[in-house]
């Protein structure tokens, strides 16, 4: 069996390790465009931040290692086309300039997602850098030592991220993004207000509800950005406006979504029966609607190449689906979030209610007690649990990896108001904040209730 494997970062590199044990009979390619796999780009900002001082920690895996396991890498190649139906592949060797052709019974798409270049005038201009891989944070951080003002485009995660390393090293930053607050995709007002606040506090500037109109520059090199509202003088740019799927190689050769990531059914197996997908270039299951969602993590990434590699031959273990589960710590805050937020309902159409509670992560009498601020939407008719958002100086996190097993098993926000936690006054509290979301909830709900007669 010729199997044949097109990008290795996490799901790519999740695949081929399983495969390689799996199927040690298989003739396993691996088609690769950078000189290296399974970059960690979730650690990027701390590379840059100076917080990882060596960069290959944030690898988990190396083509040598995967070669090892008798794998054949084919590094630095370029995919250009796909034949599906005689099976298929020309790529060519990005070194050598020659031609490959070779065919697959098997293929595993994990080409991932490309970060997204908006066609801005002035946009080539030196010292306007993306975010993504390896040697792109490199650059970000040899061009960043001469540099004084840095602006950051998109407030998502790795944009916060990136800006949080620029203040910590002494940078003048402005953030500047389309939407009226960062972080919108993952948390509600109240909360991102928490971190906007702090971001002020610091010196930060922030620009939203902002569209950058076009960078002028000095030299060749950046030197300004220009927004429907304003100009921001710069001597670096970094964008962070989005990721989109890699997935033109198989456009019209199966089903899509509209963004382009590829349709997997819950075996990883795309429309056509001889193709699996797995990672950024995907749609996944998301359980709070019950329908595809595209949500590029690395957690879902390495979770489908895994599955990608036990359903190849046959269906073997479904995915259970996801909750696009998340988190980040910025400065002092740790946040997380899972599955439906209020604004991410509204969004879709979706009418829920949502429970909000303020307490305290353990007991006053303990020497520090950090507030915590917890927001858990539900379907107000059935009461499941859609979703959960938490907030705090204390590391309380975890709790939404509770939350999201709640949401995929279809607890009610009742059930949640007596499952047993544990109690310890270093950590937590009698009544555990999960508890009192809801408890809450019931107190809501039995004053809106008729009185009996």
């Amino acid at each position: 069996m010729k199997i044949a494997v097109i990008g290795s970062t996490h799901a790519g590199t999740a695949a081929v390790t399983n495969m390689a044990k799996l199927y040690p009979e298989a003739d396993i390619t691996v088609y690769e465009r950078n000189d290296n796999v399974s970059f960690l780009s979730c650690g990027l900002a701390l590379y840059v931040g100076g917080v990882v001082n060596d960069p290959q920690g944030l690898f988990y895996s190396s083509p040598q290692e995967l070669q090892n396991l008798g794998v054949t890498m084919k590094m630095q190649h370029d995919v250009e086309h796909i034949d599906t139906v005689r099976r298929t592949i020309e790529a060519t060797n990005l070194v050598t300039g020659k031609k490959i052709h070779d065919t697959y019974d098997k293929l595993i798409m994990t080409t991932g997602s490309w970060p997204v270049t908006p066609p801005i005038e002035g946009i080539g201009l030196d010292n306007i850098l993306l975010a993504k891989n390896y040697h792109q944070a490199n650059t970000i951080i040899e061009r960043a030592k001469d540099a004084q003002k840095v602006t950051v485009v998109g407030a998502g995660y790795i944009g916060v991220e990136i800006v949080e390393a620029f203040e910590k090293a002494g940078k003048d930053v402005t953030l500047i993004d389309g939407a009226g607050r960062i972080l919108n995709k993952y948390l509600d007002e109240e909360f991102t207000t928490m971190v906007e606040n702090d971001f002020k506090a610091r010196g930060i500037e922030l620009a939203m509800n902002e569209t950058v109109q076009h960078f002028e520059g000095t030299n060749g090199s950046v030197s300004t950005v220009t927004t429907n509202s304003g100009t921001y003088e710069t001597d670096l740019v970094i964008l962070c406006v989005g990721f989109r799927p890699n997935t033109d190689l198989l456009k019209g050769k199966v089903d899509m979504l509209d963004n382009g990531a590829i349709k997997v059914n819950e075996y990883m197996q795309t429309s056509d029966p001889e193709i699996f997908a797995a990672g950024d270039c995907c749609a996944v299951p998301y359980n709070p609607t019950g329908g595809h969602m595209y949500i590029p993590l690395a957690t879902n990434a390495v979770r489908m190449g895994t599955l990608a590699a036990r359903n190849l031959i046959e269906p073997t273990m479904k995915h259970v689906g996801t909750q696009g589960t998340s988190g980040l710590h910025i400065f002092d805050l740790n946040m997380a979030s899972t599955g439906l937020t209020e604004t991410s309902a509204q969004l879709l159409g979706i009418h829920v209610k949502n429970i909000t509670i303020e307490d305290t992560h353990r007991p006053a009498f303990m020497p520090t007690a950090e507030k915590v601020m917890l927001k858990v939407t539900i379907n107000p008719d059935s009461r499941r649990i859609l979703g959960a958002q938490v907030i705090s100086k204390a590391d309380v996190t975890q709790s939404i990896n509770t939350m999201s097993v709640c949401i995929q098993t279809g607890m009610t926000i009742d059930e949640l108001a007596y499952t047993d936690f544990f109690f310890q006054p270093h950590f937590n509290q009698p009544w555990n904040f999960l508890n009192k979301a809801g408890l809450e909830a019931q107190s809501q709900e039995s004053q809106r209730l008729p009185e009996l007669v």
